[in-house]
């Protein structure tokens, strides 16, 4: 049976194993998203389609079965919001922390931006469109 201290430790190691590749294949950097985004070099598109090709040959191996369903009314709406946010800033939620950890400040404002985005989400879910808890985040 694994302790806390394991899964911690497993965890840790695991988010300091892919914020190396991130950084390394260059995610981590506001330009070469930009980049990406105007389409000026694809190489991150091939980086996106390499990590969808090794993530479908290990759902292939364990097996993982997902029977799709409806499709959530929030899924659309939140993936505009999501990526037009991303190509603004550059940086989906996990992209600024390792921009900050690698001294690129001014990722802290889309830290903020994100947890703002999330509580206005949960704020207007609650009042407006009573979508199910889990929609927004935080």
């Amino acid at each position: 049976m694994r302790t806390r201290g394991a899964v911690l430790l497993g965890n840790v190691l695991a988010g300091l194993a892919l914020g190396f590749v991130v950084t390394n294949i260059g995610f981590g950097d506001y330009t070469e998203l930009n980049r990406m985004f105007t389409f000026q070099d694809l190489r991150m598109f091939l980086a996106f389609a390499g990590a969808v090709a090794i993530i479908v040959c290990v759902f292939a191996l364990l097996r993982v079965r997902r029977t799709p369903g409806r499709i959530h009314a929030g899924v659309v709406p939140g993936a505009v919001l999501f990526g037009t946010g991303w190509a603004v800033s550059g940086g989906c939620p996990a992209i600024p922390i390792i921009q900050v950890a690698s001294g690129y400040l001014p990722a802290v404002i889309t830290i903020v931006g994100v947890v703002v985005g999330m509580r206005l989400c949960r704020w207007a879910n609650g009042r407006y469109f009573h979508l199910d808890r889990g929609s927004c985040g935080l």
